[in-house]
């Protein structure tokens, strides 16, 4: 839980609370956590998504191989714009690496070790980055199961990691050669396996009993508030008085913060109602801290306005 700092108290009055949108607003400004099947890619998975719900565009949050299954929230509407906070977001996987030779488990578990923390990784010849080795972050792993030349593991890692690549260079370091035989996307930042995961099916059926029956009850499930998706960025919630100039792009001023959760000077921020509701996000031009001691200056500069 972040330390929060109230700089005044108040009451909102304006904006709605994201938990009280109607289906008909989710569908337009929502994200759902779609179970990615093995056949299509992400933006085919997105392009069903569109069908299903008719909407004029949806988009994904970080590109999955056709073959790799699991977590893929897809932005609906207008909500599309809060994707490209969500592709630099950790990400989860548990995979199934296929050693070529059969290894000692120690040797195994050293060399995972030794994947742990900060890596140097050269991306795919097919990858939509270019090909240039550059450092990746790998949080924490664990091998879940080791039978004969197959390893289960689960890992943590910074955004844009290949994991494919990723169990290749372990393969290489044991010196016996490796490859991903299966792979399962579990956490996409602050979407997990146990966050109203659905399938295409469920949507489809969600969305015929909301459209043919005038039952939302399974859509509101399916579909959450585009808030969701910050819950990894810090927060700034402000006055009533200062929504309508954050909403017309102006940077946020000291004088017009409520409370504040404890950042740092340069991370992104999501600026909020007193309500919760998404105003824009922005960069912090000084830490909470400063914000905190200061009663004037601009504190926050806004980059992209939601409201």
């Amino acid at each position: 839980m972040k330390q929060i700092f109230i700089k005044k108290e108040a009451k909102g009055e304006f904006g709605n609370i994201p938990e009280e949108r109607t289906a008909e607003e989710l569908i337009n400004y929502g994200i759902v956590n779609i179970d990615k099947p093995k056949g299509p890619t992400s933006h085919q998975t997105s392009d069903y998504v569109q069908k299903i719900l008719h909407i004029e565009k949806a988009g994904h949050s970080g590109t999955l191989d056709p073959a790799v299954t699991g977590v893929q929230p897809i932005a609906l509407g207008k909500a599309t714009r809060i994707t490209q906070f969500l592709l630099t977001a950790p990400k989860e996987y548990v995979a199934l690496m296929h050693l070529h030779k059969e290894v000692e488990e120690k040797a195994i578990r050293d060399a995972f070790e030794k994947f742990t923390g900060k890596i140097k990784q050269l991306p795919p010849i097919k990858s939509a980055v270019k090909r240039q080795l550059r450092e990746r972050e790998i949080y924490e792993v664990e091998v879940l199961e080791i039978k004969n030349k197959d390893v289960l593991f689960r890992i943590k890692c910074q955004a844009g990691t290949y994991i494919r690549k990723y169990i290749h260079d372990l393969g290489q370091q044991l010196k016996v050669g490796a490859h991903m035989a299966e792979l399962r996307r579990t956490q996409a930042g602050p979407f997990t396996e146990e966050d109203n995961l659905i399938n295409l099916n469920d949507l489809q059926n969600a969305y015929h009993f909301y459209k043919e029956e005038n039952n939302d009850k399974f859509l509101m499930y399916c579909i959450q508030p585009i808030e969701k998706a910050l819950k990894h960025i810090s927060k700034c919630w402000i006055l009533d008085t200062t929504i309508e100039s954050i909403s017309n792009g102006r940077d946020l001023a000291i004088p017009g913060i409520s409370k504040l959760e404890n950042f740092r000077k340069g991370e992104s921020i999501a600026v909020v109602t007193l309500k919760g509701e998404l105003a824009a996000i922005g960069e912090a031009l000084m830490s909470a801290v400063e914000i905190n001691t200061k009663s004037k200056g601009i504190a926050i500069k806004i980059k992209k306005v939601f409201m």
